[in-house]
């Protein structure tokens, strides 16, 4: 088995210089960084970023880099940035790359921002030590912002409600049952009142640029965005999925429009026949048109989009099996688990046991 060693010189992490050892193998990356933008407030901002277990690596990474360009291409000064977590040793990812930490949960000048950054298993993740310490420094007026799940760890805090929010969106479907009070919304990130949002993935870059930009203006944001090869920047008005037809492979405006309610109509399901006539089909039209492309029925389609909801609310939440089913627009238990056994080959009590195992492992 091959194993890959990357070596970042502390030197690198100064003057934009990186080596990277692969073996026998050198490749010297140099990276010149024009220092003709003059940024309009040259006071240093700091980002204290909280490491949760099995934080999502490509958020924290995507936001610390966005920093360290940014400082570098303004000349220096900028920003500066400190890793926190529980304990202050070390914290590992998800992919199981640890990192040291540089503190405990200490009390932070009111002018730094924290960024939690989640992963998997936010709920369990989420602890009891890191919810008091970000209720304490939001009560002290410091900005606070969560990357990929950590959006969960937020709205357990309380910092979240009547605030808009966004989050990853394989977490939606029990962030909006277990958070009512929290505007959620299918953005790449959010800003409210002082509190930052992440979809995960690059979106924490999209949040960093913004943030640069603000501090800081958009020719530096864009200079940043370039050296990182991110052609396209979004804002927070953009979303985090892929259209309905580039997810499908189809592009046919009815079945789109179709899906588009099947999707939002989950908890209460609309009958093919009311779905055909929304779109100006017949249902027989309807169903030859999903199984041309999609190669089954409408009614086959839905009931996966309505299963998938459940699952991810059975391994995500605390709700019962039967809040589960109601949710997921099921009017018997005994209906669900006969459904959810065929689709998965387990019960959705199993599905539930098989979870807890993993996360006491």
């Amino acid at each position: 088995m091959a194993v890959w060693c990357c070596i970042l010189l502390p030197e690198a992490l100064k003057t934009g210089s990186v080596k990277f050892s692969f073996g026998s193998c050198l490749l010297d990356a140099a990276m010149t960084i024009t220092n003709d933008i003059p940024p309009p407030d040259r006071r240093v901002r700091r980002f204290v970023f909280v490491l949760l277990d099995q934080f999502t690596l490509m958020s924290f990474a995507g936001a610390v880099d966005c920093l360290r360009i940014a400082d570098r291409a303004g000349g220096g000064g900028l920003y500066e940035w400190a890793i926190f977590g529980e304990g202050g040793e070390r914290a590992t990812s998800s992919s199981g790359i640890s990192f040291a930490l540089d503190s405990d949960l200490a009390e932070i000048p009111r002018d730094n921002t924290i960024l939690v950054c989640g992963g998997v298993d936010i709920a369990n993740n989420s602890t009891q030590k890191v919810i008091n310490w970000l209720r304490r420094e939001a009560r002290r007026g410091v900005k606070i912002g969560g990357l990929c799940t950590a959006s969960h760890t937020l709205a357990v805090a309380g910092l979240l409600s009547g605030k808009r929010a966004t989050i990853h969106w394989e977490n939606q479907d029990s962030f909006s049952e277990n958070f009512e009070n929290v505007e959620l919304t299918k953005s790449v990130f959010t800003i409210d009142a002082g509190r930052m949002t992440t979809a995960g993935g690059t979106s924490s870059i999209d949040l960093m640029l913004k943030l640069i930009a603000d501090d800081h203006g958009e020719a530096l944001a864009n200079e940043v965005a370039d050296q990182m090869i991110y052609s396209s920047i979004r804002t927070d008005q953009d979303t985090q999925r892929l259209s309905v037809p580039t997810r499908i492979g189809v592009r046919h405006p009815k079945l789109s429009k179709v899906i588009q309610l099947m999707e939002q109509n989950i908890e209460e399901p609309i009958s093919p026949s009311v779905l055909a006539r929304d779109v100006g089909m017949s249902t027989r039209q309807l169903e030859r048109l999903f199984r041309r492309y999609l190669n089954r029925s409408p009614k086959r389609y839905y009931m996966e989009l309505r299963l998938q909801k459940a699952r991810n609310l059975l391994m995500q939440t605390d709700m019962s099996v039967i809040n589960v089913a109601l949710a997921c627009g099921f009017a018997s238990p005994s209906h669900f688990s006969k459904c959810y056994r065929s689709h998965y080959d387990t019960t959705p009590y199993r599905e539930r046991g098989s979870q807890a195992a993993r996360v006491l492992k």
